[in-house]
């Protein structure tokens, strides 16, 4: 525990040396483990690269209050677990596209061209956002990402990702609303 508080604190000073020791130590058991979380060896290799950059890209404000091995462990395991549930997300979202897609086809002429034009509005209204809306929009419905982990990616507070997808959904409810007003 002590030669982990020394290790810790070494890396927190900028040693790259003592980085690069606790990287070529970690890095093949790390993806062994990841690998098999995930049942890929192509995205364990990309969980524990992205571990080390963020590991050494915020290495001041690093604080790690159980063992060295412990803690990567437990990054490992987190990161892995999130991986599947996005994947499980993705999976789901693709099979429902499918199956809606399926319904499509089965559709009489007149339903499938109300469906065109509707797509081609709400694409049409997404093109109109400003670029962080949208790129906020896309995250939470289509990669379907957590409030909280869009405001770790992009930096921001989680108020700020829910003010836009308020603003998201009032302009595309409005746009809808029209819309169905027409016909």
């Amino acid at each position: 525990m002590l030669n982990d508080f020394f290790i810790v604190r070494k890396i927190k000073e900028g040693d790259i040396k003592v980085f690069e020791q606790v990287f070529r130590r970690y890095y093949s058991p790390l993806c062994l483990y990841a690998a098999g979380i995930t049942g890929r060896t192509d995205i364990a290799e990309e969980i524990i690269q992205d571990l080390f950059y963020v590991l050494w890209r915020d290495k001041e404000s690093l604080q790690i209050f159980t063992s060295l091995n412990g803690y990567l462990y437990g990054a490992v395991r987190n990161r892995s677990l999130q991986y599947c549930e996005h994947r499980g997300v993705r999976d789901r979202h693709k099979d429902k596209t499918f199956s809606e897609s399926v319904e499509i086809l089965d559709a009489t002429p007149e339903e499938q061209l109300e469906y065109k034009e509707l797509e081609e509005l709400i694409n049409k209204t997404l093109g109109k956002m400003p670029e962080r809306r949208l790129r906020i929009f896309k995250m939470q419905r289509f990669e379907g990402k957590k409030y909280a982990e869009i405001a770790t990616i992009l930096s921001i507070s989680i108020k700020t990702v829910e003010a836009e997808m308020t603003k998201a959904l009032q302009s595309l409810r409005k746009e809808i609303e029209n819309y169905t007003q027409i016909l």
